[in-house]
């Protein structure tokens, strides 16, 4: 992973870029980061999570190896030289696991971990702050980061065992709540300077006494939480002024900045600020997926004004599958009287877990294909797409159901190349 390496020496030699991580496994999503990188040309950096992907499926059905696989393939359809794709694994450890004893969960994460690395993943979020089943509620940072070490270990043989470029890491243990917050949000605390140099001290230790002071070259960021976060409503914005001691702490790390969770739905601005301030890596997840199902919405409500179709509507056909399956939304969504509203406008976007039911995705594909058979009327892009039709009627894409998700979702990923100082196009 020499790129991610050559882009963190950049930025800590004084010139702000830096990189966004998409975390989906949707093929539109992932097609529409591939396109953005190439039109860029950039590095596009696709990572999974260990609840979506792992070696016993996750909820995509994918291990490690069918999940690179499944990007190359849609790779090809972008004309992306496949040097420029990069795979990465975050939140690898006990997370799926945390019911089981710690003893169970860390020999399932050590399966992860191995999975992963042989499968050609190179960036690996090392994450063992979770508690396990019979671990007191809160670890101490020494529990840890021997975890994590003992992760990294086996992150090393398999590497070693099967070739090419050597692994990087990030550690880290102050992150948002993943895919966004289950209650209402109050104020956040920014991670303290004092908070970093003991995770990074903990961690120095555990590496040195695995004899693992080659990868601690390699660990390139540490997640912190810089005052970002998201609910099913509201967005915690990017204060600057509250993290100006935070990203002086990291100016003293060789090789090493900041990486972001939860910028979801932050401003552009908020986005270039988080650069500044040595949040070289960005994630995001929610908010591409929750551009892509206001595209598709928009489109359910043009097939609608052309006639509608039959089976139900796309609407009708998610909500079921919702409805019928409720564990990806049940404790975020606890207030029948706004049930419904939730389950398709949230922020939080637990309508993401529910694109690869079957019915689902046939649903989608029947949209999609339905209206680009019929055509779609201009009047009625402009009514429910205009930032597709403008760009129709500009010439920058195709009037086509497809290229008006592609663009939906690369809207939001503009933002996030723009603040990374790579956008190239208008």
């Amino acid at each position: 992973m020499k790129a991610l390496q050559e882009l963190v020496a950049r930025h800590k030699a004084g010139t702000p870029v830096g990189i966004y991580s998409v975390c989906s496994a949707h093929p539109l999503v992932i097609e529409a980061a591939l396109r953005q990188a190439h039109a860029d040309g950039q590095y596009a950096l696709i990572e999974a999570t260990s609840n979506q992907v792992n070696q016993f499926g996750g909820y995509s059905g994918m291990k490690p190896d069918a999940f690179r696989d499944y990007v190359h393939e849609i790779r090809t359809r972008t004309e992306l030289p496949a040097d420029r794709l990069l795979l990465g694994g975050d939140h690898l450890g006990p997370n799926c696991w945390r019911a089981e004893a710690a003893a169970t969960a860390l020999a399932r994460s050590e399966r992860l971990i191995a999975d992963y690395v042989a499968a050609g993943f190179r960036k690996i979020h090392l994450d063992c702050s979770m508690a396990c089943a019979d671990d007191p509620p809160s670890l101490a940072d020494e529990v840890i980061a021997a975890r994590a070490a003992r992760l990294c270990q086996v992150a090393e043989a398999s590497w070693l065992g099967q070739g090419g470029e050597a692994p990087v890491y990030v550690i880290g243990t102050e992150v948002p709540t993943a895919g966004g917050a289950r209650e209402a949000l109050g104020a956040l605390a920014v991670t303290s300077p004092q908070a970093v140099t003991a995770t990074l001290a903990a961690h120095r230790a555990a590496w040195a006494k695995h004899s693992l002071s080659g990868a601690w070259g390699r660990v390139v960021a540490l997640v912190v939480q810089p005052g970002v976060e998201f609910d099913n409503h509201k967005v915690v914005d990017f204060a600057p002024a509250r993290s100006v001691q935070l990203a002086q702490r990291i100016q003293d790390e060789r090789g090493m900045v900041y990486e972001a969770h939860s910028t979801d739905y932050q401003t552009p601005a908020a986005l270039a600020a988080l650069v500044q301030q040595h949040f070289a890596i960005l994630k995001v997840g929610p908010a591409v997926t929750f551009a892509l199902r206001e595209g598709l919405w928009a489109l359910a409500d043009i097939q609608a004004e052309l006639g509608g179709c039959a089976g139900g509507s796309l609407q009708e056909v998610v909500l079921a599958a919702m409805r019928k399956d409720p564990k990806y939304w049940r404790a975020y969504y606890t207030d029948s009287a706004t049930q419904t509203l939730e389950l398709q406008y949230s922020l939080s976007d637990r309508i993401r877990y529910y694109w690869n039911v079957p019915e689902v995705r046939a649903a989608c594909a029947a949209l999609i294909s339905d209206l680009g058979a019929r055509g779609m009327p201009l009047a009625l892009l402009s009514q429910y797409l205009p930032g597709q039709y403008a760009a129709i009627r500009s010439g920058q894409i195709a009037n086509e159901p497809h290229e008006v998700l592609l663009a939906a979702v690369r809207a939001v990923l503009d933002g996030y190349a723009r603040a990374c100082g790579s956008a190239t196009h208008g």
